[in-house]
């Protein structure tokens, strides 16, 4: 008998012998990152192929990281609050802002209340801009200035001096437009860091609304002229007492003033105009003989105008118009539109049974249909919309 003695073989486990497979192929592993790596171009080639087409593809990524796989049926209600018929809303980054005329809330992007502060109004208006919001009682005393950290400022006029708009700037100015006792309405202006820095006051015209841009203040003020109303802007340098320009809006009374890619943007009953903040009109868009039911001066180098041919009904046109006064998309309109909505690239229309989100020139983004129960609609930059009913709000995804 030999004395060679058989080794016997026994199989590694399968964790091993993988492990043994790719220490004998470095190149595994090169293979394995490569075909990840292939992926992820594909993903990008596919977003910035839609980028390049309609701008839309970077949102499309940012919803994705941001919120996950997109909702097909409204997403699930993430904000609750009290039904009140004098709810406002407005949002603020992912936030909720919600103001009633007992409270000022944020509710943050899980539905929790980031903080909340009682609040006493009978007429509540809320608006955002950048990273800050502003809520006042119009007739009122009350106005309050926050973040998303809270409340940063609280202002009370005085009696007889009420509160009839507010405006704030990208970048955090304030422009509070007040009765005054002894002329016709004044404008306060506050800095980003809320200091009061400037006031207008009229004593020939009175004063409806007022922004801060391009480092002036744009006052509108309404006077008449041969017996027709002439809405006036009039320009000040935050530094000096005269106005530095002015510029007529005639035979229409604007009710919104706000600003585009460095405009002046000034909605009207009659007219969509566009000036420099030296007074220089640039652009206008004319809808003499429409009614105008509903706009929104808050997109990315648009304004949104739903017109109607007659006084009431639903008949009418939707239009998109940008900074140089053309038309970038029209929509006859033969129902009922409760909402709209633009932010960024996007217009959310709110109708009687559906919710359409629209891009710049009015081709359709995404629809969502049965949304009976919807109230309001708001939009995000992103694309993303928020469906707000009467006790609570979902957000939607493309």
């Amino acid at each position: 008998m030999s004395d060679e003695r058989k080794e016997k073989h026994v199989p590694a486990p399968e964790g091993k012998r993988e492990a043994a497979r790719q220490k004998e192929d470095p190149g595994g592993r090169l293979r394995q990152f490569g075909n990840f790596l292939l992926v992820l171009i594909v993903v990008l080639g596919v977003v910035a192929l839609a980028a390049y087409r309609d701008g839309t593809g970077f949102d499309m990524l940012r919803r994705y990281l941001n919120y996950g796989r997109p909702s097909e049926a409204g997403g699930e209600v993430l904000y609750d609050y009290d039904a009140s018929g004098k709810n406002r809303f407005a949002v603020l980054g992912d936030y909720l802002a919600v103001l009633s005329d007992t409270s000022l809330r944020l509710l943050d992007k899980n539905g929790g209340e980031a903080w909340s502060e009682q609040v006493n109004m009978s007429a509540p208006a809320l608006s955002t801009c950048g990273s800050r919001a502003v809520a006042y009682d119009v007739g009122g005393t009350a106005l309050y200035v926050a973040d998303q950290s809270g409340v940063l400022l609280e202002l009370t006029a005085n009696d007889g001096e009420h509160f009839i708009a507010a405006t704030l700037n990208e970048d955090g100015w304030l422009a509070v437009t007040s009765e005054k006792r002894g002329c016709k309405g004044c404008v306060s202006v506050y800095n980003s860091s809320l200091s009061l820095v400037f006031a207008f006051e009229s004593r020939s015209r009175f004063v409806l609304d007022g922004c801060v841009t391009g480092g002036r203040l744009a006052a509108v003020t309404l006077g008449q002229e041969g017996g027709v109303f002439v809405s006036n802007v009039v320009l000040y340098e935050l530094t000096k007492e005269e106005p530095s320009a002015d510029y007529d809006i005639t035979g229409g009374l604007v009710v919104a003033i706000g600003q585009q890619d460095g405009l002046l943007a000034a909605v009207s009953d009659n007219c969509l105009t566009y000036a420099t903040s030296g007074g220089e009109v640039t652009a206008s868009y004319n809808y003499t003989g429409s009614y105008l039911r509903e706009y929104d001066l808050a997109g990315d180098g648009f304004t949104a105008l739903l017109l109607n041919r007659y006084r009431s009904g639903s008949l009418g046109r939707l239009v998109t118009v940008d900074t140089k006064g053309r038309e970038l998309g029209s929509l006859e309109i033969r129902e009922e539109v409760l909402s709209i909505s633009a932010a960024g690239k996007y217009l959310g229309v709110l109708y009687a049974d559906r919710l359409v989100i629209y891009n710049q020139d009015l081709q359709t983004y995404a629809t969502l249909q049965g949304a009976d129960f919807v109230q309001e609609v708001l939009m995000r930059p992103d694309g993303s919309a928020l469906l707000i009913s009467a006790e609570s709000a979902g957000l939607f995804l493309p």
